[in-house]
């Protein structure tokens, strides 16, 4: 069984970023940059069936500038068995990541998709529903586990009133929650190990896909800062204010 794994270049998640000064986006210049913690858990999952024998190949996929390569090598280094880069300098948006994955989907063939359910750095959680969409493929989100079995994916997911299993017939897109499992450390042999496992690099065109933006983003601001508090003498004064400055009663 083949599965492919898709991981997104994000700023790492332990750096705090602040709106560019003229609006136009998210100051991301010299910040330090790290695969995004929902897809590690991807493809953590991923080389934890291969290594249980439910699969077969693990492959890693990208979308983004050149150097999301290094994200790559990070899967790589985790234990991805080789990595398809689909390059590109464009704002690439869910949709188009999710038409690029369908074109690598189609092309490879795979009979599991892993996403992350979600980016840390756009919070969308679209690209692994549009991509079961695109590709006509049955989908189960939030994983919390998931077992592999006479061509059926049983997926533990946790939704608003508790937990529900469902069982998927292959080929399949799961997208990975935060209780699935924990990410391996990554060794200094492992690291480099990655560096001679294939890498393939792709261009939009190359798959015969337009990845032009939808979306035009007008205005990006900080939220503005929070005024200090203040304390009261007593309830009366409390709800008064309540009353006349906050305007909640």
């Amino acid at each position: 069984m083949k599965i492919v794994v898709a991981v997104k270049r994000v700023v790492d998640a332990n750096v705090k970023v602040g709106a560019k000064s003229d609006g136009t986006g998210v100051d991301i210049a010299n910040a330090k940059m790290s695969m995004n913690p929902f897809d590690e858990i991807a493809v953590e999952e991923a080389v934890r069936l291969r290594e249980a024998g439910a699969a077969t190949e693990v492959i890693a996929v990208s979308c983004g500038v050149a150097q999301c390569q290094e994200t790559l090598r990070t899967a790589l280094a985790i234990g991805a068995d080789r990595a398809i880069l689909v390059e590109s300098n464009e704002d690439l948006q869910p949709l188009a990541v999710a038409k690029l994955l369908k074109a690598v989907v189609d092309k490879e063939q795979p009979q599991l998709v892993i996403l992350g359910k979600q980016a840390i750095d756009d919070d969308s959680n679209q690209t692994g529903q549009m991509l079961a969409a695109l590709a006509n493929l049955p989908q189960a989100t939030f994983a919390s586990k998931v077992t592999i079995a006479d061509g059926k994916a049983t997926v533990s997911r946790e939704v608003d009133g508790g937990s529900e299993t469902l069982s998927l017939k292959l080929p399949a897109v799961v997208t990975t929650d935060l209780r699935l499992n924990e990410p391996r450390y990554v060794t200094l042999p492992n690291i480099m190990k990655a560096k001679k496992k294939p890498l393939e690099t792709l261009k939009p065109e190359d798959l015969g896909i337009d990845v032009t933006s939808r979306l035009k983003t007008i205005k990006v601001s900080e939220p503005p800062k929070r005024s200090a508090g203040v304390k009261v003498a007593d309830v009366k004064a409390l709800v008064e204010k309540l009353k006349t400055e906050a305007k909640v009663l």
